[in-house]
């Protein structure tokens, strides 16, 4: 009777050892986060943290939002996998699968017609445009999660990283995912206007009429 008690004990240890929830949640400022509580507590609008938190139980997980405004909302983990957690009071978090590039892949010179394909691109990520799980692409507003993949060993790379390249470990390419804030999307595409040539024509034109 004892060793069956002992096996069935260790069974039942190795059973919950295989649940894995980790999310990562992406908040603002001042964020005070209780991971045994499941609270999270809001304090500011500005600024951008992240904290990666697990849970190893096969039951949803809920988590309570509280705001700095005093809105609550609860926020649910319903199975196994890889969760992004967005408590930002006022930044949508958007992104996907990103394909795996070598640090040469990542520094090579960009051609114009590549550069416009990105600009449309995340233009349309910004306006919640082409998203889908099964593309594996994401569009998370505030107080909501999304299940970005089953595989918990992926990489997530987060707003504000300036990650662009990885190594490769053995002959399997890596399961990686960027995201940003749709605030960073909208700079990002300013940015890469200037190199378009786009908006020197239209600051052209006036004077040009004259």
């Amino acid at each position: 009777m004892k060793i069956n008690f002992i096996v069935v004990a260790v069974s039942t240890l190795f059973f919950v050892a295989c649940h894995s929830k980790k999310i990562i949640v992406y908040a603002n400022n001042d964020v005070a986060i209780n991971e045994e509580a499941k609270t999270i507590t809001q304090k500011d609008n500005e600024g951008h943290i992240d904290k990666e938190i697990e849970y190893k139980t096969g039951s949803k997980v809920e988590l309570k939002v509280q705001q700095k405004d005093g809105s609550t909302s609860s926020i649910e983990i319903p199975e196994d996998g890889y969760y992004i957690v967005n408590v930002k009071a006022k930044d949508t978090i958007v992104g996907g699968y990103q394909k795996y590039s070598t640090q040469q892949e990542a520094n090579r010179i960009i051609t114009q017609e590549e550069l416009k394909r990105s600009i449309d691109s995340l233009q349309q990520m910004a306006e919640g445009k082409n998203i889908s799980a099964a593309n594996r692409t994401f569009f998370i507003p505030p107080n909501t999660a999304a299940k970005i993949s089953s595989n918990t060993d992926a990489t997530v790379i987060g707003p504000y990283h300036r990650m662009t390249s990885m190594e490769q470990q053995g002959n399997k390419e890596p399961e990686v995912y960027r995201f940003y804030s749709v605030k960073e999307v909208r700079e990002t595409i300013d940015k890469l206007m200037q190199h378009t040539g786009e908006k020197q024509e239209e600051e052209k034109k006036p004077k040009e009429e004259k």
